[in-house]
This record gives structure tokens, sequence and C-alpha cells, in this order.
């Protein structure tokens, strides 16, 4: 099992962009105390894999004394490939903020849950303002287990090559708790799913996301990028207005706020979704052109 779980997965859901290359210009003289990053389509390649260039921009922040964290939506069933690209270094926050590791100390921080009946009567409510949809689960019992196989319904298209357990509608939700519940349409996008969804669904009950993939995800309520990375930046002693954070996709948006009304910089690559080029204030180059890398490299040039 362990043997066929990918440390590098290729990207998936990314926009136009990124091959687009960005002039900085002069990023005046602030500094970030940590550096936040998204994996898949912003600090990744296209093969899932951090570049040469961009490596050596993660080491540069951390002879500075900068701390680098990762955020990502990936689950713990693929803990090994958030391991590998931040090279074994500090902490991660995966499944949207869901689940915190301190991978030097391979110690979780935390861990979040939806109750089954809630994440059942959640997808009820919104399949009656988008019809029909199909199911992915990540389940909660599992969450401990690195190379647990996500329980995935048939016909969902599941765009990871991972190990799955396919299974008919009735049998996708598992007895107990959830970490996520992922949900997908024949006939509505992402971006209109997650409207309706969004129309439907009290923020208390459960919180909604997109990652880019043509999918939406149902999370425990109040669990976001930014909650998870509130956590890490506890262990660090570093607020929010000391965070340089980069992102892509509809699930960055709370980390990218949180890091803007804070006082920080929050900054966007060029492949990234309307509302995140809407809401950062900078721009960076494409992930596919190490857009990253560049910035922090100007970041760090007078340091």
């Amino acid at each position: 099992m362990t043997a066929r779980t990918p440390r590098a997965v290729r990207a998936h859901g990314v926009l136009e962009g990124a091959d687009t290359v960005v002039e900085l210009g002069d990023l005046g003289p602030w500094r970030p105390k940590l550096v936040a990053s998204d994996l898949d389509g912003t600090l990744l390649g296209p093969d899932g894999e951090v570049s040469p260039r961009t490596r050596a921009a993660l080491e540069a922040c951390w002879a500075a004394g900068i701390p680098v964290i990762g955020v990502t939506g990936r689950g713990p069933r693929l803990l090994d490939s958030v391991r590998a690209a931040l090279d074994g270094r500090g902490i991660a926050v995966l499944s949207q903020g869901g689940f915190v590791v301190d991978l030097e100390r391979d110690e979780v921080l935390r861990t979040v849950a939806l109750p089954r009946e809630q994440a059942e009567r959640v997808v009820e409510q919104i399949e009656t303002v988008a019809g029909d949809l199909v199911l992915a689960v990540e389940d909660a019992a599992e969450q401990g287990e690195v190379h647990a196989r996500l329980r995935v319904q048939h016909g969902f298209d599941w765009p990871y090559p991972e190990p799955a357990h396919l299974l008919p509608r009735g049998q996708v939700l598992p007895e107990g708790a959830v970490l996520k519940v992922f949900l997908r349409s024949a006939a509505l996008g992402q971006d209109e799913l997650l409207a309706r969804a969004r129309s439907v669904v009290d923020p208390s009950d459960a919180e909604l996301t997109h990652a880019g993939l043509g999918f939406i995800e149902v999370l425990p309520p109040g669990i976001t990028k930014a909650s998870g990375l509130a956590m890490a930046l506890e262990r660090y002693g570093v607020g929010f207005g000391d965070v340089l954070v980069f992102g892509d996709m509809p699930n960055d948006l709370p980390m990218l706020s949180a890091v803007k009304d804070a006082g920080g910089r929050a900054v966007a690559v060029a492949n990234a979704h309307p509302a995140v080029k809407a809401l950062a204030p900078e721009l960076t180059s494409g992930h596919e052109v190490d857009g990253v890398a560049r910035y922090l490299e100007a970041v760090l040039a007078d340091v």
C-alpha cells in the first residue's frame, strides 16, 4: 500500500496564466516573519514537485530564520507528498485546515471531524438546489492512517492516481464521522455549485469551498485554511500581520483575507481564480514559472 501512494501528485484544476511571468518591481522594505503557501497550482509545478529554483528559495527562507508552512486541501492520506514538498520541515496544514501536523516531531496538532448525520443532512440540503450529486468521502476514523483509501462513489471521476474504495451511493458515507465530503455535479460547474450550496447551508452546519478541481468540499463548521494557519502561527508566536501568503483558488481566500486584513502580505499567482486575484493586493508569476520563488527571491534580496 505504501509503495502505491505517490509522493508527488500531478497538479489538476490549474487556470490560465500558469506560464505567465509578472515583473515584480520594488517590493519595499517589508519582510515577513513567516511564509505560508498553498501547494497545488501555487508552490508546486505541474508535475506536483517543488522545482530546484523554488526549493532554493524555501531554503533561503529557513536560512534567514523565516519558517515556511504548507497549507493545502490534501488530506492526511497524502501526507507523504506534503512532507516531501516541504522537505519534512516545519508545520503542515492539510484538509483545508482540519488536519495540522508538526512534520519534524511527527505530531498531529489538530484533527476535526463532521458527524455523519450532519454531513448527510448538508448533502441533502445542497441537492435540493443542485440536483443529484456524486460523492467522495474522507473517513475521519482513518485520519491517522496516512495511506487510507478515499471512499468514492461510482462515477465520481476522482482526478488523482491513488487507491480508493469504489462504492455505491448508499455506502459512501461511513458509519462514523467524516473529515470532509466532496460533491460533484454532472450539470453544474464548481463555482455555480458552490454558490447554490452556500445559499442553503448555514455556516454553523458546515464550511463549503472548492479548490478548482471540478467539485466542492463540505467541511466541519469553521474549518478553513485561515483557522488551520492560525494554529501553526500560534506555535511560532507569529501574527497574521507578519505573514507572507500565496494562493490560487477559492479555498485559499480565508487565509489570504486574514493575512491581508491584519496588514500582512497576500499574493496571488498569475493562474489564480478571479476571486483570488480580486482579493489579493499583489500578483506574482504563474506556478509553472516559479512564481512563489520569484517573489521570495525579491523579498529576501536585501536580507
